[in-house]
């Protein structure tokens, strides 16, 4: 199984590129809902990652693929200019554990 990216942001896009994480980049965020129903047709793919833009744009979509489809599983992270996280978030919790 393999990890794949759909962002509309082309600089997280090109860092997962580097990271040898295929992608796709949606210009129009109009494109992101299809392409992430596209990705949940897709059985090589394990991991979907999005962007929090686009997860803030569809909400239901994204929890209808959470709560509907073992794989992929789906995973939001942030823009290259970063995100606006509660204190209380995954990220802080991830660093208090390991430390860093």
């Amino acid at each position: 199984m393999k990890f794949f990216v759909i962002s509309d942001d082309r600089d997280t896009l090109t860092g997962m590129h580097l990271a040898g994480i295929e992608g796709k980049f949606c210009e129009k965020i109009e494109e992101a809902e299809q392409a992430m129903l596209e990705a949940t047709k897709d059985s090589s793919i394990g991991i979907l990652m999005i962007t929090d833009s686009i997860a803030a744009a569809f909400p239901e979509t994204v929890s209808h693929i959470k709560l509907n489809y073992s794989t992929p599983l789906l995973v939001e992270i942030p823009n290259s200019d970063g995100a606006d996280r509660p204190n209380d978030s995954i990220l802080k919790i991830v660093h208090e554990v390991i430390g860093i």
